[in-house]
């Protein structure tokens, strides 16, 4: 792809590859997780040799997505907080999404619907990691009463499911705003959309 030389970086290749592991672990956990979830989608387990080794790679591709999204946190979290501008974008979401956004106050490098997707994901890692530590029947199980076991059970199985409907609507707004998946692959976006979604940002790399 030939790009402008006078489009802005908003991600280094660092970035964009802890953003990729965590998104390839999360697709391998959605897909083991709903394979042993319930027996109508057991057939996935085939995409990772059997039953067996379902249930032994998906808590230890779990550990590497922590892990890669503990990174992840620690970079981007001081450019999360939410601010009033932020929560002014947030009342008026539905007039951007019914084509409007006229009068969506300037945003900062992530906007309000991102930044609190940001901080629920940190959320949902957290209670996943810890809730999966507790139902991990090789290693830590045994050390929970059966009651603990339950309830972890049910978190896992509930933030799982939440989750993946946060990522997809993730993905649709990155595919529905055109022009920002590449900011991902390349790591560049033109200035005319950082100016139009992120004008804040596009005025404090820009300098105008």
């Amino acid at each position: 792809m030939i790009r402008d030389p006078h489009d802005l970086q908003r991600y280094n290749a660092s970035e964009r590859a802890n953003h990729w592991v965590v998104g390839i672990c999360f697709i391998l956990l959605a897909l083991s997780g709903l394979a042993l979830f319930h027996p109508a989608l057991f057939p996935l387990t085939g995409l990772f040799g059997g039953g067996v080794w379902t249930r032994i790679l998906h808590p230890f591709v779990g550990v590497v997505m922590m892990l890669f999204f503990v990174v992840m946190f620690f970079r981007f979290k001081h450019l999360n907080q939410m601010g009033e501008s932020d929560w002014e974008w947030v009342k008026r979401a539905k007039e951007m999404v019914d084509g409007d956004d006229h009068n969506m106050p300037e945003m900062g490098k992530y906007n309000g619907g991102q930044k609190l997707l940001f901080w629920f994901l940190g959320l949902a890692m957290l209670v996943l990691f810890v809730s999966g530590i507790i139902i991990w029947r090789a290693y830590f199980s045994h050390y929970f009463p059966i009651g603990v076991i339950r309830i972890g059970a049910v978190l896992h199985a509930a933030f799982a499911a939440v989750m993946i409907v946060a990522i997809i609507v993730h993905v649709y707004a990155a595919i529905w705003v055109r022009g920002t998946i590449r900011a991902m692959l390349y790591g560049t976006v033109t200035r005319a959309w950082a100016k139009q979604h992120h004008r804040a940002w596009y005025r404090q790399v820009t300098g105008k």
